[in-house]
């Protein structure tokens, strides 16, 4: 047993309370050392004749990555209290007890030696929105998705994909074109709209903000975006907008009053400015968004400057009821700002999305205190590796998952947000060198997987483009144009998720099979499962079937048909081929 690799802590994703009751607890350990693990356990409290009562539990092997096990086990004390350890037994038959105090040849008699879990208080239980976990997200970039207002175009503004998207040029795209639209939407099946920036700024992508409590007046004004959302809300379709607080615009008021008055300027201190007399050649001598220089980096320490960044974060649920905020560069901001602004927007509104765009290991943010979410780019990184880049194996592909899904807490998986494609990535379709086969598997994938998945906007239709700023094309209206079949594809596997629950968060993710290029995932609720057969390369093949199906129904839920290519439990598919089977008692 190399006792190296074993590890625990009580607190973040070993250690948590799912739910009012409920504590889920997680041990990691080296990859096939064990053969079984049991959690012992009792309440501290709980002693009897002199003798600590403990009881045990046995613990699932609920994943693996490409160097540890991880063993899981769920329980409910009765009294909110846990003092526990874990005895532990590997594959050549050596036991040991395993406790915050290290390792024992037998169970400590001291209940002090274990690890504790104190109480499980329910304020400190991680709630995010439970509608999230139900929803499924279209991005829309404001200036390319449709032009419904030709009065309000900013000057020089082109035919409507009449020219290739650059860093300057400007379509029109606006807040009617997008209420004109929302049946579209409707029809696909969206329920949130997420929203790029749309307040006041001087680019096309508006992440330059220089009025936080203005709309930009390319998109329409506010009556019109107060319409908007009455309108998505009528259709069930939640509204996230996109809260630019780490840096403003060089034309933000403040930081042109700091340009002209300097060490005189009230808002000096708005900014992290090194030195006096500001400039930006050739770089600028003050903290900026990465080294631009119109992106001024705001001190979100300052008073004054909190104080109004708060105020837009309520002002905005408060008049136009919206549901959500992403927020950019989450995590170059200090995290004591981002307590107070959860305090500030659930004060409006408790069941609001907090949504942060953080590209690594997210756990100091997702504690119950800050944010409800991250932006899921590992999920996404995975994901196009494995199906349109085709740069690992689905063994590789499922190791990093694993490592994903245990890295957070159960509750903080549900509501992440899962991504595919992005206004920062080049399209799906072009990274999948244009095959719309490969583009089903990864829909098929994201749609079915834990989290709350995204849609950037004309991904269902087929839109191709490189990276930013190829990826902002106008988005197509023309049906001719339009690739029906995918968005009818992209269509069904909505409708599945939300009428069949285990297709979504209600199904407990397993990963059965993982060969070369072939994989088989179940998603499993009561006596029901759905199993995902997934063939990922460019040849036929036959996929050896690992799911007892003898005295079970099978139904091919794409299809229809009760009647399946299962052949002494081998599933054939075709090059990039797939199956969707619900398999009950």
């Amino acid at each position: 047993m190399l006792k190296e690799a074993i590890y625990h802590r009580p607190k973040n994703n070993y250690a948590y309370a799912y739910d009012k009751e409920t504590l889920h607890i997680m041990l990691r350990t080296k990859k096939g050392d064990l053969a079984s693990a049991w959690l012992i356990h009792g309440d501290p409290f709980d002693w009897k004749e002199n003798a600590w009562q403990k009881n045990e539990l046995e613990m699932a092997l609920s994943g693996s990555d490409s160097l540890f096990d991880y063993w899981s086990v769920e329980l409910r004390p009765p009294y909110r209290r846990l003092r526990y350890g874990f005895k532990l037994k590997d594959t050549n038959g050596e036991e040991v007890i395993f406790t915050e105090k290290g390792y024992f040849e037998e169970a400590p008699i001291d209940t002090n030696d274990y690890f504790s879990f104190p109480f499980l208080n329910g304020i400190d239980v991680f709630h995010a929105p439970e509608w999230v976990k139900d929803t499924v997200w279209y991005q829309i970039f404001p200036e390319r998705f449709a032009n419904g207002n030709k009065e309000n175009d900013p000057e020089g503004t082109l035919e409507w994909g009449s020219a290739s998207p650059s860093p300057t040029n400007f379509f029109g795209g606006d807040f009617e074109g997008v209420i004109e639209n929302l049946d579209y939407l409707a029809k696909l099946g969206i329920t949130g709209i997420y929203f790029t920036p749309i307040f006041k700024a001087h680019s096309n992508h508006k992440y330059d903000t220089t009025d936080y409590m203005e709309i930009d007046p390319q998109f329409g004004d506010k009556d019109t975006f107060k319409r908007l959302v009455n309108e998505c809300h009528d259709r069930g379709i939640r509204v996230m907008l996109d809260a630019v607080f780490n840096h403003s615009g060089y034309y933000f008021k403040p930081f042109q009053d700091v340009l002209e008055n300097e060490e005189e300027s009230p808002y000096k201190d708005w900014f992290h400015l090194k030195e006096f007399p500001i400039q930006t050649e050739p770089a600028p001598n003050y903290d900026t968004f990465a080294f631009v220089p119109s992106m001024p980096k705001l001190n979100t320490e300052n008073r004054e400057v909190k104080e109004y960044l708060l105020q837009v974060g309520k002002y905005w649920i408060e008049e136009f009821d919206i549901d959500g905020w992403r927020l950019d560069v989450a995590n170059e901001i200090d995290h004591q700002f981002w307590r107070e602004f959860r305090s500030a927007v659930k004060s409006v509104k408790p069941d609001v999305y907090i949504l942060g765009e953080i590209w690594h290991d997210s756990m100091p943010w997702l504690q119950g205190d800050q944010f409800d979410a991250v932006m899921n780019y590992p999920f996404t990184k995975a994901s196009l590796d494995f199906f349109a880049h085709q740069i690992i194996d689905s063994k590789t592909f499922v190791n990093n998952l694993n490592a994903l899904l245990h890295s957070y807490p159960k509750n903080v998986n549900e509501v992440a947000f899962n991504l595919l494609g992005s206004h920062d990535t080049p399209r799906i379709l072009t990274m999948a060198e244009e095959d719309v086969d490969k583009v089903k598997l990864l829909f098929l994938f994201q749609l079915s997987f834990t989290g709350t998945p995204c849609i950037y906007y004309g991904d269902e239709i087929a839109v191709t483009g490189g990276a930013d700023p190829g990826c902002r094309k106008c988005m197509i209206w023309d049906e001719e144009n339009q690739d029906i079949e995918l968005f009818s594809f992209v269509k069904r596997l909505i409708d599945l998720r939300k009428n069949e629950p285990a297709f979504g968060n209600n199904g407990e993710l397993h990963f059965l099979y993982a060969e070369d290029r072939k994989l088989v995932y179940e998603k499993k609720l009561d006596n029901e499962s759905l199993l995902f057969i997934i063939n990922n390369s460019e040849h036929d093949e036959s996929i050896d079937f690992p799911y007892e199906l003898q005295n079970k129904k099978v139904l091919n839920l794409l299809s229809g048909n009760e009647d399946t290519d299962i052949e002494d439990l081998k599933i054939k598919l075709p090059a990039f081929g797939f199956q969707v089977l619900k398999v009950t008692d």
